[in-house]
């Protein structure tokens, strides 16, 4: 296949084509990263490989074996991955995806989660609290009750008093939004770690070793509050404090604090190896089935005029052309050129004066058969001859 030529036939259409898949595929991408599904994905990709290149190469009992194994595989997956699609559904919001949100409800909950924590602390009531950010943190993650809620003081009081079934775990909180308590983290294995750190903080710093999401611990003993970020552990002195760690650090940047440049600028520089990374994917995929895909093309051949009487000459028109409309294979059409198209015209019944001809399919010669004739224009053509002189 000649990628040179399909390249240089791209249109609009095309380009624009690639460019909302890819866009697609990005989203799709930091939306399932860091859950199960998504191991799951690469495989399907892996395997969509496989199917493309057995297809396109013609490997007929492979082929017809992957067919099967889709119809069962999309089946089993949405029937395995079902909360992780549900999920990533819901977050599936237009206004979200093109960058426009409502700052202010955002800044209100951190700083409410912010005075919720403190007010823990001062009570010497322990807690673990998971701030999810990019990476999902289903994967790492155990057990857990499912809860919706906003997450202020009277919740998390109830759910960490010390007679509450739901205290000894760790809850959930994704943009503001209470998802789960009891739930267990993997434990830090580091070494060297203070010994006054207790199950809690090794917690914390466990799940932020693995992922990017920040782990707020309040300590029951001491009555302080700690957050784990990228395995590191940093206590906190104060709720204000807190607040702007999780607005700058969690929470986008007001949409109305943000020119329209510094938006375009930050589309093309926030993840740009992973936006670069979606493209790259969907533009070889393109490549490779574009051949399959059906393509027109049009030119302009002049026609070969052939038995002209010999007493005789043209006069008009002095160079006539026919315009050619063909259908195929991208890897067929893409390449053609009107030198590869002969048109013929038989002018032994021509005679002195205005002559008129048609002009069919049976007078168009193509390279080969794959290629169809959509349209001739004119279908017929007048030709004057005269004596020579």
């Amino acid at each position: 296949m000649d990628f040179l030529a399909i390249v240089t036939t791209l249109r609009i259409r095309d380009l624009a084509d690639i460019l909302l898949l890819g866009i697609l595929v990005y989203h799709l991408y930091l939306w399932f990263r860091g859950t199960k599904a998504f191991k799951a994905l690469i495989g399907m990709v892996a395997m969509g490989v496989v199917f493309t290149i057995a297809r396109t190469w013609g490997l007929f009992l492979t082929t017809w074996v992957f067919q099967i194994l889709w119809q069962v595989l999309v089946i089993l997956l949405i029937i395995l991955f079902q909360s992780e699609i549900r999920q990533v559904l819901e977050r599936v919001n237009p206004m979200r995806v093109l960058g426009f949100r409502r700052p202010n409800s955002s800044v209100d909950w951190a700083g409410d989660l912010s005075d919720a924590i403190f007010k823990l602390a001062s009570r010497r009531i322990g807690a673990l609290v998971i701030l999810e950010r990019s990476d999902r943190v289903n994967e790492w993650i155990t057990a857990g009750q499912s809860i919706e809620a906003d997450a202020g003081l009277e919740i998390l009081m109830s759910i960490f008093q010390k007679d509450s079934p739901l205290h000894d775990g760790a809850i959930l909180v994704r943009e503001g939004r209470l998802k789960k308590a009891a739930c267990y983290l993997p434990l830090s294995s580091a070494e060297g770690l203070p010994k006054e750190w207790g199950t809690r903080h090794r917690a914390a710093l466990g799940l932020s070793e693995r992922c990017d999401a920040w782990v707020i611990a309040v300590s029951e003993e001491r009555g302080t509050v700690s957050i784990a970020r990228g395995g590191a552990m940093t206590g906190v002195k104060g709720k204000e404090p807190l607040a702007s760690l999780i607005s700058e650090g969690i929470l986008p940047k007001a949409q109305s604090q943000r020119s329209w440049g510094e938006r375009v600028k930050s589309y093309f520089t926030i993840n740009w190896a992973a936006k670069l990374l979606a493209i790259s994917v969907v533009s070889a995929t393109w490549l490779l089935l574009a051949g399959q895909q059906d393509f027109e093309v049009s030119f302009y051949v002049p026609p070969v005029l052939r038995n002209v009487p010999a007493d005789k000459e043209i006069a008009e028109p002095v160079n006539p052309r026919v315009n050619l409309t063909v259908r195929g294979l991208r890897r067929d059409a893409s390449t053609l050129r009107s030198s590869d198209v002969r048109v013929e015209i038989d002018l032994s019944l021509a005679h002195l004066g205005y002559t008129v001809f048609p002009v069919s399919r049976d007078q168009v010669f193509l390279p080969n058969d794959r290629i169809q004739i959509v349209q001739i224009r004119p279908t017929q053509m007048e030709f004057k001859l005269r004596n020579k002189q």
